[in-house]
């Protein structure tokens, strides 16, 4: 993927009026833009954009009106509900009480190619049938629960993981909008398994993306990432982390390096970084780990 500088999306909250409404932001390489808003009441149209915008409703009551893509709607917003506005449309919206929103951006120019390997050349924008419409899915709340979750510990989302989770959002968006993405069947073949472990284990210290370990498997990165799953149990992301935190224990154990420079050596941009992750899940600290395992009489359980 040609990643640009920063999103039109970004371009247009990150100025003016709409600036003062953002509470976090996260950007992975104009991959996805998350955003958390604190939207006043009052009139919050926007301009054309071009991304398809989901907006996830933290505390809904609120009674919203205008026209999203999909013709015009009245409604009274629920804690949990979904929103996807239309790219390439000026929304048009006002809103009756204040509203606290995680909105996910999906630049097209980032998307496009991916969505039409995944379709076959056939993808179509048409989700008319969600547009502007309050819906909920599990697996969409899921997906963005996590996503904000791994971003907190590990900061700005890895292009793997924003990749993937964009492939899994989309997936379930079309499905929902009666056009459901054909899945690949199965999982991966031995040999595309091998060399896409060995490339994660290599380029450790890389921010890898998705496309480069589809490539690796010769297939699209949409298909590449459900048949990962289905092979090892568990997203290309997950492993991965697996992966550095299994080197980085092995570090502790048999090197002197800093910490600062064992989370660099296995992907991380600070010991900081590493210790979140670590903690996570390790259950302890690094420097507690490298002394328990140096330490025979000390105190400290490993899990």
């Amino acid at each position: 993927m040609t990643v640009p500088a920063c999103s039109p999306a970004i371009q247009w909250y990150s100025k003016g009026r709409p600036a003062s409404v953002v509470r976090r932001r996260k950007s992975p390489g104009g991959i996805l833009d998350l955003l958390e808003m604190a939207c006043p009441a009052g009139d919050v149209s926007r301009p054309a954009l071009p991304g398809i915008v989901l907006h996830h409703d933290l505390i809904g009551g609120s009674r919203v009106s205008g026209d999203l893509g999909g013709g015009r709607f009245d409604v009274t917003s629920r804690k949990g509900d979904l929103t996807l506005a239309a790219p390439n449309f000026a929304t048009f919206a006002v809103v009756e009480a204040s509203r606290h929103l995680c909105s996910l951006m999906f630049p097209l120019a980032q998307w496009q190619k991916m969505l039409d390997e995944a379709a076959n050349g056939d993808f179509s924008l048409d989700l008319s049938q969600i547009y502007g419409r309050m819906f909920d899915s599990p697996v969409i709340r899921s997906a963005l629960r996590d996503l904000w979750a791994l971003s907190d510990v590990e900061g700005a989302p890895s292009r793997l993981l924003a990749q993937a989770a964009g492939c899994e959002i989309l997936a379930e968006l079309c499905r929902l909008a009666g056009s459901p993405l054909v899945s690949g069947r199965g999982g991966l073949a031995p040999w595309a398994e091998r060399r896409c472990l060995e490339l994660m284990r290599v380029r450790l210290s890389e921010d890898i993306s998705l496309d480069e370990l589809a490539a690796e498997a010769q297939l699209s990165p949409f298909h590449f990432a459900r048949m990962f799953k289905q092979s090892l149990g568990v997203p290309p992301r997950v492993y991965l982390t697996r992966l550095r935190v299994e080197k980085a224990c092995e570090l502790l154990e048999m090197t002197d390096l800093p910490i600062t420079e064992i989370a660099l050596e296995v992907g991380y941009s600070s010991n900081q970084v590493l210790a979140r992750v670590f903690l996570k899940h390790m259950r302890l600290s690094p420097s507690d780990y490298r002394r328990a395992v140096r330490d025979p009489v000390c105190s400290i359980a490993l899990p």
